[in-house]
């Protein structure tokens, strides 16, 4: 099945879909934040771009939206033009993958967290980063 807008409307919509500054990515820093976790940053030059970086501790965080990159519990492919959008999130997965052994390779800490995780598991997953952090501090 064919797109259903044109070259100039799909490429407006897909221009309004944010990949920085999400609202969860939002939602996880001000837990982070709240429960004492400071000294992160935004914008790292690392490899894979993550969200969070806590760069006196080595952490990378990535926010994974469970469509973009085909969580296990929650993706469900599109009907319509399935074989794009399973290149689209092998692609994604491979890159992913590509980024975890290049900031293990500089020892970095990859933590990946599922879109539906912060959603329903808030606490659980700052008290996880937080952990992490902390032990890689001391």
């Amino acid at each position: 099945m064919t797109d259903v807008f044109d070259k100039q409307k799909r490429s407006e919509v897909m221009s309004k879909i944010r990949s920085k500054n999400t609202k969860l990515e939002l939602t996880l820093r001000k837990a982070l934040f709240k429960v004492g976790l400071r000294g992160y940053r935004l914008d790292v030059k690392l490899p894979g771009s993550p969200d969070i970086a806590f760069p006196r501790a080595k952490v990378a965080v990535f926010v994974d939206g469970c469509f973009w990159h085909g969580c296990p519990l929650c993706y469900s492919a599109p009907e319509t033009n399935s074989q794009f959008w399973r290149n689209k999130i092998i692609e994604n997965h491979e890159r992913d993958q590509r980024a975890n052994k290049n900031l293990d390779e500089i020892g970095w800490t990859v933590i990946r967290v599922w879109e539906h995780e912060i959603g329903k598991h808030l606490d659980d997953c700052v008290a996880y980063i937080k952990d992490i952090v902390i032990n890689k501090i001391s």
